[in-house]
């Protein structure tokens, strides 16, 4: 069979709708400056889909510092892999900053968070070593433990007693082929804003021999006394061996970073692959995540108004009775109970006659019969967008119970592509 025929002839996730869900429900586009308020189809919405947690996107500090770095050093500098003729200063300032920051001895920049992640984990494993996974790990670490050629095992998520027995199923491998294991777990899982337990994982220290990931993408900037991340929020920073963040929330930008003691950050130097064969990380982004980090560090005032925000939100949902799971972080899922077709409905409903965005999450990620609206809370929201958002979530609630949103179909609001 010809490849292209055969991946031509896989149902695609959408089946009939894919056309009129372009551009809409799937790859909408959203214009104008980055702000609780943007432009979709030509009208302002209000926004809970951007992960610009602190509100430093369009800092009017950030953005000089980003302008005046790409004046001077244009997006080609440096050219060439960090190991052979890439590295500068500036970098090493960060990779330094960074590990001061997170209070571990060394950091390592990283590309991009994602790519990163997957090459952290097939650098440090081999063939005898087994993995041991939370099974609602963010897909970077799915796809790194799949490239994994050893044994991987995943525990129910959040389960510490899962974890327990696959410690001791994993312990009784390698005692036979003479590897390691390790533990990966988020800080905080993105979709149901959970704190993963990484507390716990690190008592366990105590009976089993592992080295402990924590990929804490949505808690690094947003977790802790200082936004240091969940080993801070949790006290239990040293018993993180490897800490993973990315620059993509917190900080508005590409890129991240893995910080750890200096002798495993230094294999990683030598030999990530994901670093040593790909382009440096542009100046002009090594000089805006210096000012942003300097801006977490200095001033906390981000940090406070994000989690006014929060707070104002969660308390208001849960006081008009809306179910947002155990979230313990600035992530707030809206979970209702309802079709694919109430759910685009519901979606629809909101952008076109509620001016309010944010997305909506489905089977095969959630179970059949839910309906997830993630919403991502920023310090540049106010107090009336909190109300606003409730109220009409409120109403929406009662559509859905009446059968308003009962016709199953998309409303195609896309173009078609």
């Amino acid at each position: 069979m010809d490849l292209f025929e055969k991946i031509t002839k896989k149902a695609n996730p959408l089946g009939m709708w894919a056309d009129d869900a372009y551009g809409y429900y799937m790859f909408p586009r959203l214009e104008g400056e980055i702000a609780p308020r943007m432009i979709f189809k030509g009208k302002s919405l209000l926004n809970w889909s951007l992960n610009n947690y602190l509100g430093l996107a369009n800092h009017p500090e950030v953005r000089k510092v980003d302008a005046e770095a790409a004046a001077e050093f244009g997006l080609a500098y440096p050219m060439g892999a960090r190991m052979m003729s890439g590295n500068s200063v500036f970098h090493e300032q960060l990779d330094s900053e960074l590990a001061a920051f997170v209070k571990k001895e060394d950091a390592l920049l990283l590309n991009y968070g994602y790519q990163g992640m997957v090459s952290a984990i097939d650098c440090l494993v081999d063939r005898h070593d087994v993995i041991i996974y939370d099974a609602e790990s963010h897909a970077c670490i799915m796809d790194g433990v799949r490239l994994h050629i050893g044994k991987r095992f995943s525990y129910k998520h959040n389960d510490i007693v899962s974890l327990e027995q696959q410690l001791e199923r994993s312990t009784k491998i390698v005692e036979e082929t003479g590897g390691a294991i390790l533990v990966i777990t988020e800080g905080v899982f993105g979709m149901t804003g959970a704190q993963g337990n990484v507390a716990e994982i690190v008592e366990l220290k105590k009976k089993f021999q592992f080295r402990l990931l924590v990929d804490d993408a949505h808690g690094f900037g947003t977790m802790g006394k200082t936004g240091a991340g969940i080993g801070e929020e949790q006290n239990c920073i040293d018993g993180i061996d490897l800490y993973f963040a990315t620059f993509a929330k917190s900080m508005a930008l590409i890129g991240g970073f893995i910080a750890g003691k200096k002798e495993i950050v230094k294999y990683f130097r030598y030999n990530l692959r994901s670093q040593i064969y790909a382009k440096s990380v542009p100046m002009a982004i090594v000089k805006g995540a210096l000012k942003r980090l300097d801006m977490i560090r200095s001033e906390k005032q981000h940090l406070e108004n994000l989690w006014k925000i929060v707070h104002a939100l969660q308390n208001g949902f849960r006081e008009r009775g809306f179910n947002i799971g155990q979230t313990n972080s600035p992530v707030t899922p809206v979970m209702l109970n309802g079709t694919v077709g109430e759910a685009t409905s519901i979606v629809h409903d909101l952008r076109e006659n509620y001016k309010i965005f944010c997305s909506i999450v489905i089977y095969p990620v959630i179970p059949k019969g839910m309906i997830l609206l993630r919403i991502i809370p920023t310090a540049s929201h106010s107090l009336a967008d909190v109300e606003e958002t409730i109220q009409a979530f409120t109403e929406v609630r009662e559509k859905l119970k009446n059968g308003t949103y009962g016709e199953t179909r998309i409303v195609s609001m896309g173009e078609s592509h």
